[in-house]
């Protein structure tokens, strides 16, 4: 089942699907764009517009039907802490988001994501459409949905990760093309698909695209070793998509390991006490030696007549109203002061 483009209809391959099993969903679904004729350039070139029989519904009340299908079927495969995005213009998105949130879903935010180079609007009728609006989602408003924000915050060079993303759409060698015409028509970049699954799945997550296309989802999946799974119910699409994956290679799985995001194991130092490496009575110092406290069986210390945490008894000594106790006492080891943090990660590294 994984790491495959199934071809067939996503609403009856989605059926057949087990139910939550899938982490992430990633639907690019056709926006039903109501064009009816062709657009020329003002060097009377035509433009390469999206007309195909799959983005062409009879009726506004058919499109919010087959929404509906295919977004029932999608939460049904979809794990109780999973989440789902799907990408639209202003043709279908308000559409998709009144759908998504009568399905259940719990919308978490909108993104829009502004095209640095946008197609111009030759007639001159209208502002230049320079984005597209993606909804990201929950299963419901309880779900424990993943979201790397310090990786995100890194990616974006030690800033928040902002919901107006700047980046071009598909062109030169990313863009797929057969016989020098493109092999897709609405194709996404895959820098779009590389924060997406960055940020809101793991490795080893199945993440699933209703509408594959030429596979840019499975294509940044596999190369971010996530399992994929692609529904396209067109057979020449499901050949580009498996050449396009044929060559992708993944990044090593050492180095998706959201080292920023991994929080420190919580050690007391009532451990370090417990297994020896500290002994109840003896002496813990401040770094000059100025000042001393004795060390309780319970982990607290004794200063003078006063009793506390090794923080407290810190704050204490610094006339501050709080201390970090770690960073503040030694323990003597052969004439030498070794600071009982540095014990504490000793102990993490043992032991983690």
């Amino acid at each position: 089942m994984f790491n495959q483009i199934i071809q067939g209809n996503c609403i009856e391959v989605l059926a057949q699907l087990p139910e939550k099993s899938v982490d992430l969903i990633f639907a690019d679904p056709p926006y039903n764009l109501q064009l009816q004729n062709d657009l020329y350039r003002p060097n009377q070139s035509r433009v390469e517009g999206v007309f195909d029989q799959w983005d062409q519904f009879e009726s506004f009340a058919a499109y919010d039907q087959f929404t509906q299908q295919w977004l029932s079927a999608c939460k049904r495969v979809l794990k109780d802490n999973g989440t789902i995005w799907v990408i639209g213009s202003y043709h279908n998105i308000f559409r998709v988001g009144t759908a998504l949130q009568n399905q259940g879903f719990w919308l978490l935010n909108d993104v829009i994501w502004i095209k640095t180079n946008p197609m111009p609007n030759f007639k001159g009728t209208r502002f230049t459409n320079a984005h597209e609006t993606l909804i990201w989602a929950s299963k419901t408003d309880k779900s424990k949905f993943t979201f790397h924000y310090k990786a995100l915050k890194n990616f974006n060079d030690d800033l928040q990760m902002r919901s107006d993303w700047y980046l071009p759409i598909c062109t030169g060698e990313e863009r797929i093309k057969i016989n020098g015409q493109k092999a897709h028509s609405t194709q996404k970049p895959e820098d779009l698909l590389y924060r997406i699954i960055l940020a809101t799945s793991n490795p080893n997550d199945v993440v699933l695209d209703p509408f594959s296309g030429s596979g840019t989802t499975a294509a940044v999946a596999k190369r971010l070793q996530r399992q994929y799974i692609g529904i396209e119910q067109e057979a020449f699409y499901v050949d580009v998509a498996n050449q396009r994956l044929a060559q992708v290679t993944p990044i090593n799985l050492n180095l998706l390991d959201y080292k920023i995001e991994t929080k420190p194991p919580k050690v007391p130092f009532g451990t370090l006490i417990s297994i020896g490496w500290i002994n109840a009575g003896e002496d813990l110092f401040s770094a000059d030696k100025t000042h001393a406290a004795q060390v309780q069986a319970d982990s607290t210390l004794l200063w003078n007549d006063n009793i506390g945490s090794i923080h407290k008894i810190s704050a204490a000594i610094l006339n501050r109203p709080a201390n970090n106790g770690w960073k503040y006492w030694y323990v003597e080891r052969n004439n030498k002061l070794i600071l009982i943090d540095d014990l504490r990660q000793k102990y993490i590294l043992d032991n983690y």
